[in-house]
């Protein structure tokens, strides 16, 4: 029969498709997580990986089996969440993942807030790509993901927490836009998608959730003549704007540190205003929602104060 460890050097090794550094995440040698994975295939009378020079990779039978492993690892992970959390809201380890145009503006505020009302939680922070942080949650590496929704999959629980407008952003002394009469008398300049066909759009690079969406509302992939660049944070892109080498779509909550400076001006958008919806993902089978949902009311709380 397979034990706990076995299966969680066999998924070590699928995901690395290393034994070496499988055996480094699990802090053991190499030897002994090599002989654990062929003890597992002997008891099952199957192989489960094809040995090569340069690493490991599953076979057909280890495909079929590493998916139920996974379901099992995470049932007992979801098991010890429940026995050691469910006494006290957030309290020991919880992962958090969070997206890199999030985890900026959000994270400064939201840390020390957090360690004040919860003393006993240990909080590990991991930024990266959405794609990545989902894989991860799936796997157990990450309890709780902060990011744009919406997130489909059948394993994953969302909760939208606010809605995070998209503001043009300019050089300042720029001329675009146009004058819309409000209530009052005075005219307030509002930006159109259009307006980003006269100049380059500068974008994150290719991965970051905040550029498809800045894409699809703008429509660029029928405007042939558009020049994009990708950068690999927003405050490269702000910078940049500010010098005149092209225009962006800022979230509200970054405004506060990319667009202090009065070398770039923001621009709200004709209505209907672009937006994202930030939120939280989990696994549906945790039993930690109390304690996410406890992080979602902190998040929303500082949320309009980051706008």
């Amino acid at each position: 029969m397979a034990s706990l460890k076995q299966l969680r050097y066999f998924a070590a090794v699928a995901r690395f498709g290393h034994f070496g550094r499988a055996a480094e995440s699990r802090n053991v040698t190499q030897p002994a997580l090599s002989m654990q994975v062929s003890e597992l295939e002997g008891d099952w009378g199957l192989k489960l990986f094809e040995r090569r020079q340069q690493g490991a990779r599953l076979t057909d039978a280890g495909e079929e089996l590493l998916a139920r492993a996974k379901d099992i690892l995470t049932a007992v992970r979801d098991l010890d969440d429940y026995a050691q959390h469910h006494k006290q809201v957030l309290s020991g380890r919880l992962r958090l993942g969070v997206i890199p145009s999030i985890a900026p503006y959000i994270l400064p505020p939201l840390l020390p807030l957090l360690r004040s009302r919860y003393g006993d939680l240990d909080l590990r922070v991991r930024e990266t790509l959405t794609e990545v942080l989902v894989e991860e949650l799936l796997d157990g590496q990450l309890d709780l993901l902060l990011l744009a929704l919406p997130i489909e999959h059948p394993g994953i629980a969302t909760e939208a927490l606010f809605e995070d407008r998209f503001l043009l952003a300019a050089p300042a002394g720029w001329q675009g836009g146009t004058g819309r009469r409000g209530k009052g008398a005075r005219k307030e300049r509002r930006a159109s998608p259009e307006l980003l066909e006269s100049g380059s759009l500068l974008l994150l690079e290719e991965g970051h959730c905040l550029r498809d969406q800045a894409l699809a509302f703008c429509q660029v992939r029928q405007i042939d003549s558009l020049d994009t660049f990708g950068a690999s944070s927003l405050s490269t892109i702000a910078q940049m704007v500010a010098n005149g080498m092209g225009l962006t779509l800022l979230p509200e909550i970054s405004l506060g540190i990319e667009a202090k400076r009065n070398d770039i001006q923001v621009i709200p958008f004709e209505a209907p205003e672009p937006s994202r919806s930030v939120g939280l993902a989990w696994r549906a089978s945790s039993p930690r929602r109390r304690d996410f949902e406890a992080l979602g009311a902190v998040v929303a709380e500082i949320a309009p104060l980051r706008a």
